[in-house]
């Protein structure tokens, strides 16, 4: 089935019609700045009027290549035919009648759809959110009320993005201004580090020896002089980590995660949020290494933008009293519909293959480029879900955070929307149906805005 609904040609993508920021655009900004809190910050003065799957106009009628997704959000495009459809019919319907007091079809159609394709053996139940940090702290609560609080520990990985609200902000390490002002946080959360590849914390150990020396601290350092495992109910992780920098972690780390789970008895709760849904050529991205996590949490890309999270989880570990876990909003109708129609659409279309098959020529293209650009130290991801790593020397890895700005700045001024991840690495993570042709320009885009970034920097 063909992967383009939308009215307009793709040959005509990018067009720059006026230079970005037009005055529609900046006289958006000037109002924004003025009424909403900025406690967020913006990668550039891109402001959006409509989208086209993995096209998005601007209020100037200029068009990009979503090489973002909204922040990995939009796995089936923007303005989908078949998702606004189902959103219009559920809204004719009812567009609220709270899951957590009484009860709808829709809800119980959707999670049959969404635990046929979540990589967990066995019988498994869902509990509905907003987001992805409400997923997270769901999650928490679900792992220390399963131990009935037993075991008030929880792990997560130095790296890790998982939210910012306070219990999810306090399994985050991505960034000290993620946390900075907002002590006191919760408590007894320890943080590890992850295995990193590029920039392994263990010192200059390949891949493998470095996934094994993050599992030997744990036992060694966590296990061995700070906590008892038997305190701890979960270890938190995503499987690629998205703020961090898009990192991989080696192919025998998680297996060996899993065995030390099932040594000392706790739970591992896989953070899909960013990861899942598709974005790495599988539907969950841990089913690359072959590992059943107890909990997967979700949210972003599961309704096509609709605010729409779950948690998946076996039944045995859902198992928290009536009344103690609900919200008003989380399982919301319209979304759950939007969200079905998500999860068809990627199987008709061959999401998951176009995700890999696009996803590895990316990836190569940028290997490619990295005997003549010095800027790129590494190229690395699954999928869609793709980190090209800056750095200004190769042999220090010193972060090329000026330079990635320029990158990032130069290829919104010729129609391609791509942010960054970590501290200097673009991430690269578009719509799940970007057509071949499309990728092509936009990474032909990006390689001359990083030529011309590398020869302006040694001058």
């Amino acid at each position: 089935m063909s992967m383009w609904h939308w009215p307009i040609d793709p040959k005509d993508v990018p067009k720059i019609k006026v230079e970005p920021p037009g005055p529609k655009a900046l006289d958006v900004v000037k109002r924004d700045e003025k009424l909403i809190m900025q406690s967020f910050g913006r990668w550039y003065p891109l402001v959006i009027r409509a989208g086209y799957g993995p096209v998005v106009e601007d209020v100037d009628g200029n068009l990009y290549i979503d090489m973002n997704a909204g922040i990995a959000v939009m796995g089936v495009g923007h303005s989908h035919p078949r998702i606004v459809k189902a959103i219009k019919e559920q809204s004719e319907l009812f567009t609220h009648y709270s899951l957590t007091d009484f009860y709808y079809d829709v809800a119980v159609k959707h999670a049959e759809e969404l635990i046929g394709i979540t990589p967990i053996s066995g019988e498994k139940r869902v509990f509905y959110t907003n987001s992805g940090t409400e997923s997270i702290e769901g999650s928490l609560k679900i792992s220390r009320g399963h131990f009935q609080n037993q075991r008030p520990y929880v792990i997560a990985f130095l790296g890790a993005f998982h939210g910012r609200t306070y219990g999810s902000m306090s399994l985050t390490a991505s960034k000290p201004v993620q946390r900075r002002g907002f002590n006191p946080i919760t408590p007894n959360v320890i943080h590890v580090p992850y295995p990193y590849p590029y920039r392994c914390p263990f010192g200059n150990l390949d891949e493998a020896a470095c996934g094994d020396a993050v599992i030997g601290y744990m036992e060694d350092w966590i296990f061995g002089k700070l906590v008892d495992p038997s305190e701890v109910a979960a270890v938190f992780f995503e499987p690629i980590q998205g703020e961090g920098g898009y990192v991989v972690p080696p192919r025998n780390f998680f297996p060996k995660l899993r065995s030390l789970a099932d040594k000392h008895g706790f739970l591992l709760v896989d953070d899909e949020v960013q990861a899942g849904f598709g974005r790495t050529g599988k539907w969950m991205a841990i089913e690359h290494w072959g590992v059943e996590p107890d909990l997967i949490a979700t949210a972003k890309a599961i309704a096509a933008g609709l605010p729409l999270g779950a948690i998946i989880g076996r039944s045995k570990v859902m198992d928290l009293p009536k009344g103690s876990h609900a919200n008003t909003f989380g399982g919301n109708p319209v979304a759950l519909a939007a969200g079905i129609e998500v999860i068809n659409v990627i199987k008709d279309e061959g999401l998951l293959e176009n995700a890999s098959r696009v996803g590895e020529f990316i990836r190569n293209r940028f290997r490619e480029e990295m005997d003549s650009i010095d800027l790129i130290g590494d190229v690395r991801g699954l999928g869609l879900m793709i980190g090209v790593e800056l750095v200004r020397d190769r042999k220090t890895k010193e972060y090329a955070k000026k330079e990635i700005e320029e990158v990032l700045m130069g290829s919104f001024k010729r129609g391609v929307a791509v942010i960054s991840s970590g501290y200097s690495t673009i991430r690269i993570a578009p719509p799940l149906n970007l057509p071949m042709e499309l990728a092509e320009k936009a990474v032909n885009v990006i390689i001359d805005v990083l030529r011309k970034v590398d020869r302006e920097r040694v001058k």
